[in-house]
């Protein structure tokens, strides 16, 4: 019965290895130590949930949790609400009004406002890492990017699509290339060389190709590719979803 209660434990640890693994950068929260930590920080992305989060919103927010590794301004964590035993949080979770019923649940703490934001996806939109970023950016002012996008680039796209009159529009792309002439190492040099072909392009065909080149690319990507090419091709729908964003 001892080894028997021995390995249960040692299978439970791992667990809890396991999981603080698969969300990287993701720091767990409890009563004690909640708003001391959030107050430290411009923005915090909280997910309340099960103690031991799976699945694939879990996976959707560990991407957040990687991407914003290099924001310092931006908190990503995770209360674990039990409902058994201690009750440990449940006292975070009556505050903010969260039922288990709807977990996970995400709430964003933008320092100066009293009351969180609650991340509400509507009937038409997914629990993705992707929309989770744009609720951070739209609501908080901070900027999280997608792998293989560049902050300066990113914003000047948006500065492009807001432009109707082509010379304004042309001077950004000038702006664009002189970004690129910039560019430091092969990656970045890789996304800015991406970034001002693809600004050329909605100049020639106009913003509707943008969804035909997603289309184009997502084609490649479920053909066979090697994993450096799926993952260049990955980068190059990231920033062609820059195109189509509304804020950053």
């Amino acid at each position: 019965m001892t080894s028997l209660l021995y390995i249960a434990f040692l299978f439970l640890g791992l667990l809890s290895i396991s999981e603080a693994i698969n969300c990287k950068g993701c720091i767990p929260l409890d009563s004690y130590t909640f708003d001391k930590v959030i107050s430290k920080f411009k923005a915090s992305v909280i997910k309340f949930d099960v103690a031991y989060p799976y699945g694939p919103k879990h996976d959707e927010y560990a991407k957040v949790s990687e991407a914003a590794f290099t924001i310092p301004d931006l908190l990503v964590g995770e209360v674990g609400v039990k409902d058994y035993g201690d009750q440990e949080n449940s006292d975070l979770a009556e505050r903010y009004k969260v039922s288990k019923e709807d977990f996970p649940v995400i709430k964003l703490f933008v320092e100066g406002k009293k009351d969180p934001y609650t991340y509400s996806p509507d009937t038409s939109e997914e629990f993705t890492a992707d929309n989770i970023k744009k609720f951070i950016r739209s609501t908080s002012g901070l900027y999280i990017g997608l792998p293989g996008c560049l902050e300066n680039f990113d914003r000047l796209v948006t500065n492009f699509l807001s432009e109707t009159d082509e010379k304004a529009q042309r001077k950004l792309l000038r702006d664009a290339e002189d970004l690129w002439d910039k560019a430091k190492g092969r990656s970045e040099q890789k996304a800015a060389e991406t970034y001002v072909k693809l600004i050329r392009k909605v100049l020639e065909k106009g913003k509707g190709f943008v969804d035909g080149e997603i289309k184009r690319v997502e084609g490649i990507i479920k053909g066979k590719v090697n994993k450096e090419k799926k993952e260049e091709m990955q980068n190059r729908i990231n920033i062609l979803q820059s195109f189509r964003r509304d804020e950053l």
